[in-house]
Formats: structure tokens, sequence, C-alpha cells
């Protein structure tokens, strides 16, 4: 039991709050100097700027509105006209449509040229059609009237000064 008694006496004590309390009040004094000793030069710098400082404080409501207008400002102005805003996007819908209405007429000639290659295939009025435009053939006991070339007409170079 003895032992016991000799361990428990090299235990640490924890400090109770009022001991803690007690002895930050004892070095508040001594803190607070070497405080101010560290803000002192600041102190003084921003002494000069005081009036500035007062005068920014009292306008800060009207410089965050400002401030605020200006961000909305610049979105907007980004919205409108950046990489990806209305401006671009209303071209790039154009440019769209225009494609589209390419597609769709190319589409168009596509089956008009398929309904012509399947009436040659199948249809002989279509192929007498072709024959007859293309290759100027003609029936036996008819007629085929070409016209002329047009005249050159007459060159008045009076007219050309």
């Amino acid at each position: 039991m003895d032992f016991r008694l000799r361990n428990v006496t090299r235990i640490r004590r924890f400090p109770s709050p009022e001991d803690g309390l007690r002895v930050m009040a004892e070095k508040a004094p001594q803190a607070e100097a070497l405080a101010i000793s560290w803000i002192a030069p600041w102190i003084a710098k921003i002494g000069k700027f005081r009036p500035l400082l007062t005068q920014i404080y009292a306008l800060h409501r009207r410089i965050a509105t400002i401030a605020v207008l200006l961000l909305a400002a610049l979105l907007f102005v980004h919205v409108m006209f950046g990489a990806n805003g209305m401006v671009v996007y209303k071209q790039k819908r154009a440019e769209f449509q225009a494609l589209q209405n390419q597609i769709a007429q190319e589409q168009k000639a596509n089956d008009e040229y398929r309904q012509q290659i399947e009436a040659l295939k199948t249809d002989q009025k279509a192929i007498e059609k072709e024959a007859r435009e293309q290759l100027r053939y003609v029936r036996p006991g008819e007629f085929v009237y070409v016209p002329p070339p047009p005249a050159n007409p007459p060159t008045n170079r009076s007219a050309k000064k």
C-alpha cells in the first residue's frame, strides 16, 4: 500500500478553471503590452488614412451598389456577346436552319433522280423521251427543227466610250 501512495503523489494535478482565470488575469497586462508593441506601427500607418477610411465606410452602400451593377453589366455583356452568347446562338441557329433547308432540297433532288432512274429502267416512253432530247433521235417521217444560233448584235464603238 505504501507503493501506491508514492505513485499518487507523482501524479500531476490539473489546474481548476479558477486557477486558469487567475493566471490569465495576472498575465493580461503583459499580453496587452506585447500586442500593442506589435500593432503600434500599423496603427500609426492607418492613422494617416483614417479620414479616407471613414469616407469609404460612409459610402460603402453606394460602392457596393455600384460594384453589383458593374458586375451585372459585365455578366450581361458576357451572356449577349460571349463565346456562347445570344448573338452566336442566333447565328448558329440561322446556320442550322439554312443547312436544314439545303438538306431538304438535296433530298428532293435525290428523289427526283431516283424516280428518273427507275423510269429509265422500266418505262419505254421515258427512254424514248431521253433519246429524242439528248441524242436527237427521230422516228421515220419526222422532222426536227433546230433554230439558228443567235446573231451577234452590231457593235457600236461609241456606246463603249
